[in-house]
């Protein structure tokens, strides 16, 4: 990990209003990794599990994750991974939806999935996930969302209102500079305020008050 759990803790302790801390653990170690999820989700707070699957190299049906994903279920948090092609020189092949997402949501129906970064070249696959399990959400990380390609769009501007999320990807895209032409989108008010919070808010549990 670049950044440990606790420098992630400490931070949020700075802007507890504003910010929520997400798991990250190390693969290679699954007893330990289960041990640091509980951990970070009981005693830290956390909100949600992340593990991209091209730092592995390994798709997210992989039996490795699959420790991590029943203990998600158990403590009611989502898990979040990428989806689509990889920036970084490293195979993109992990970020494939089908068959490797299709196959963890089939077989863990109760677990939350947010798949980050769109997805793209495999757009048809993702709005198709999307349409077969509740349990599936897409972000658009990494976007700014004038960039969010127009299969998405559409899904989002019609039944997938509730199941797309705003991302940002910071520091190397600010919110400001993801928002910008968010009017180019062409949302109503309502699928405006589930895209840019709403959903985040169902899909971590978060507490609007805080």
């Amino acid at each position: 990990m670049l950044i440990s759990n606790d420098e992630v803790a400490a931070t949020v302790a700075e802007a507890p209003d504003r910010f929520h801390g997400v798991a990250a653990v190390d693969l290679s170690q699954p007893v330990a990794a289960v041990r640091e999820l509980r951990r970070a989700v009981l005693e830290l707070g956390f909100v949600a599990l992340r593990v991209a699957p091209w730092l592995w190299n390994l798709p997210p049906d992989d039996r490795r994750y699959y420790p991590l994903y029943a203990a998600c279920v158990e403590l009611g948090v989502p898990v979040c991974t990428q989806i689509g092609h990889t920036g970084p020189l490293c195979p993109s092949e992990p970020g494939r939806p089908i068959p490797y997402l299709d196959n963890v949501l089939l077989e863990f129906p109760d677990l939350v999935v947010v798949g980050g970064h769109v997805g793209h070249p495999w757009l048809d696959e993702v709005v198709s996930l999307a349409t077969k399990y509740p349990n599936f959400y897409v972000d658009t990380s990494a976007y700014a969302v004038h960039r969010v390609p127009a299969t998405l769009i559409d899904y989002l501007r019609g039944r997938g209102r509730d199941r797309v999320l705003f991302g940002t990807n910071w520091p190397m895209l600010t919110p400001q500079r993801c928002l910008e032409r968010l009017d180019s989108l062409e949302l109503d008010a309502e699928t405006t305020r589930r895209y840019l919070g709403g959903n985040a808010v169902k899909v971590f549990g978060l507490e609007t008050t805080r």
